[in-house]
């Protein structure tokens, strides 16, 4: 299973290239991820008082490419205080597949399924959506919904993300892989994105539209700064808050309009 894995990523040219890489000013402003981490502190009461306690199941929390799990510390802490049995991916630095990172993220999915006493909810930010997706895909029964955070999900990555020289440089890629993730996982996933994302082409995170599909849009974010962005937490809370089997799309009301206001353009 090993790059197949990854054909969202390293693939060729797809049918229908859908987005081009954010452009070279707004991959400048990814700086601005700085003032996303100093809001956070300030926004915890906020958060506390609007995201609701979970039921305890399972979450595991895939980083980003050349990022480990300290990235995604903070919101494991904070999905922790929820009341959710959270860990993260325990693979080091990402790097993409190989060496046995699949094989590994398998058995620790399986291990929290064991632990937890029921299916497991994956969230992946950036390269992580990608693995979370076909974790997804290779162990459906495992899992209860895929929350993807600013991932490529779709379109060619030479033309859709300014981390692709980046990726090649840390990974050899094998253009020869199966084609994979052209749909989402057999079971509830959201993409949440943002159009000011400096790293990966908003169009390439916007899910295909599905009774178990959503998008969530976070206006102004940074790419290095989703994972802890307070609206980002919010809606991830939203997401995991809903019972097994219940699973609805996101629909903000009232004041909550406010924070997201548009709605994803079809795919």
């Amino acid at each position: 299973m090993k790059a197949s894995l990854f054909a969202s990523l390293a693939a060729p040219l797809r049918r229908r290239p859908v987005e081009y890489r954010p452009s070279r000013l707004l991959l400048a402003l990814e700086s601005r991820a700085l003032l996303e981490w100093a809001t956070l502190p300030a926004a915890l009461p906020w958060l506390l008082w609007r995201v609701p306690k979970g039921d305890g199941h399972g979450v595991m929390v895939l980083p980003g490419l050349m990022a480990g799990d300290h990235s995604t510390a903070p919101l494991r802490r904070f999905l922790r205080n929820r009341g959710y049995r959270v860990q993260g991916w325990g693979q080091g630095i990402n790097r993409g597949p190989g060496g046995g990172v699949v094989s590994q993220l398998i058995e620790r999915l399986e291990a929290l399924h064991a632990s937890s006493g029921g299916k497991v909810s994956l969230i992946g930010w950036s390269l992580g959506g990608i693995f979370a997706r076909e974790l997804a895909r290779l162990r459906p029964t495992l899992v209860r919904q895929v929350i993807t955070l600013g991932s490529p999900l779709y379109g060619a990555p030479e033309t859709s993300t300014n981390a692709w020289h980046l990726y090649r440089l840390v990974r050899k890629v094998e253009h020869g892989d199966e084609v994979r993730g052209e749909v989402a996982p057999p079971v509830p996933t959201t993409s949440i994105y943002s159009r000011s994302d400096g790293v990966v082409g908003w169009g390439g995170s916007v899910e295909r539209q599905g009774r178990r599909t959503d998008n969530i849009e976070i206006n102004c974010a940074s790419h290095l700064g989703l994972g802890v962005h307070p609206l980002v937490w919010y809606a991830i809370g939203d997401r995991l808050a809903q019972a097994e089997g219940r699973w609805r799309h996101f629909r903000p009301r009232g004041a909550q309009r406010a924070f997201f206001p548009f709605r994803a353009p079809r795919r």
